[in-house]
């Protein structure tokens, strides 16, 4: 399997594993979207990272295969690539990108669909699609826009360049940076804790930032208005509020 779901302590790894550079081939991508809507979908899973390995997080799509492509075999799969990653964005729960390597093309683009990036000090980011003479296809126009800035986006586009993780967390492409051993235990970490957090206000959080963004202020506030009411109806809000009046904050233990 290029894409595999591993289950431990609540977190599940969604691990790239194509050698030598992670390329997102459309079986792959496929694979992709099936692992990622498996995380979405199991209860022992309460946060998941997204890991390429020790060496490459993923080095982008398969330029060989995406070669011999006509048009008309892209429009038939554009659609099922950009579902391949929105499966990813859409997963109900926190979601951590773990980046070792290279981050470039695709790679990058599925960074953008996790809710956080913590990079290796050797990572690099970068959307080289116009050295193709194409655009980011994956989301890449619109998430990493969303992220950084349009101009910071546009730059990045245009240029095809590549960044170093020190950029990429200078411009917010990056969260947090730290020696390349430390990427995946550290990803791990976050995911721990958030996975001992309560489930049902994580995924209302999660999802009334990121529909708020996609929308005016006055409907985000309604979003935000709805989903904060509907946690009154959870165990979770009772147990958290229990526990603050009797034991004082931070101590709540969710189920």
């Amino acid at each position: 399997m290029t894409v595999t779901l591993e289950v431990d302590n609540a977190v599940g790894t969604v691990r790239l594993d194509r050698p030598p550079m992670n390329a997102l081939d459309i079986a792959t991508q496929d694979r992709l979207r099936e692992v990622a809507e498996e995380a979405g979908r199991r209860s022992d899973v309460r946060a998941v990272v997204v890991w390429g390995g020790e060496k490459v997080f993923a080095a982008g799509a398969d330029i060989k295969e995406m070669q011999a492509m006509s048009y008309q075999d892209m429009v038939d799969r554009a659609r099922g690539l950009q579902d391949a990653f929105t499966a990813v964005a859409r997963i109900p729960k926190p979601v951590v990108a773990a980046v070792n390597g290279y981050a470039l093309g695709g790679g990058c683009e599925l960074t953008l669909c996790a809710d956080i990036r913590i990079a290796a000090e050797n990572a690099t980011f970068g959307q080289p699609e116009i050295l193709l003479g194409l655009i980011p296809g994956a989301g890449g126009t619109q998430r990493l826009a969303r992220l950084v800035g349009p101009a910071r986006a546009k730059d990045l586009i245009f240029t095809g360049r590549m960044v170093t993780a020190a950029e990429a967390l200078a411009i917010g492409l990056a969260d947090r940076v730290v020696p390349a051993e430390e990427v995946y235990p550290q990803a791990r970490a976050w995911a721990e804790r958030l996975a001992r957090g309560p489930a049902y206000a994580l995924r209302a959080a999660k999802e009334a930032v990121d529909a708020g963004l996609e929308t005016d202020l006055d409907t985000g506030l309604t979003i935000e208005r709805t989903l904060f009411a509907g946690l009154f109806a959870t165990a979770d809000r009772e147990t958290g509020m229990r526990s603050f009046v009797e034991d004082g904050p931070g101590k709540a233990r969710f189920q």
